[in-house]
């Protein structure tokens, strides 16, 4: 994700919301170390431009599929409370436990008319055969409005998804 970070235009994208599970420090430390690089490269006011969230997760690894029912929905109501303050244009996710409440809470926002995002999700290089749970699950449920994955024959079995090549 921070790669595809990089080649975005900055100032299009300001301000930029971080968002990791509480349990996921290493991803916020990349991310901070990506806008302080931006900082000494630019000399601008980028650090008001970025926020580091972060948010339950909807399903640790390992943890079972009838106990993340319950993890599930209570990230979402954590990630409604969040989306509705933020209000995003843009959302750009790839997979992890806290992508589907996200993804999902802008898009109910959105079927109700209270908030317009752009839910654009990349599926792991790492999914070479089959989706994660949560870019299946965003597939079926067609929440995402753009879904890429990096893998042709991923392409061919998930026809919606639009093939990126590799993105990293």
């Amino acid at each position: 994700m921070m790669n595809i970070l990089t080649t975005l235009q900055k100032d299009r994208f300001t301000p930029r919301y971080y968002v990791a599970a509480l349990t996921d420090n290493m991803s916020l430390q990349k991310a901070q170390v990506y806008e302080q690089s931006l900082i000494q490269s630019d000399g601008a006011k980028t650090a008001e431009n970025a926020h580091f969230m972060q948010i339950y997760r909807s399903r640790e690894v390992g943890q079972s599929y009838i106990t993340s029912i319950a993890t599930t929905l209570l990230a979402t109501l954590h990630a409604m409370w969040l989306v509705i303050r933020i209000r995003p244009q843009v959302i750009f996710c790839n997979g992890p436990g806290t992508c589907f409440p996200l993804c999902v809470s802008a898009f109910l926002l959105k079927v109700l008319g209270l908030g317009w995002s752009s839910i654009f999700y990349i599926e792991s290089i790492a999914r070479v055969k089959k989706l994660s749970l949560s870019g299946l699950l965003l597939y079926k449920l067609r929440i995402a409005d753009q879904f890429f994955v990096q893998w042709p024959q991923l392409q061919h079995k998930y026809p919606r998804a639009c093939y990126a090549g590799r993105l990293m």
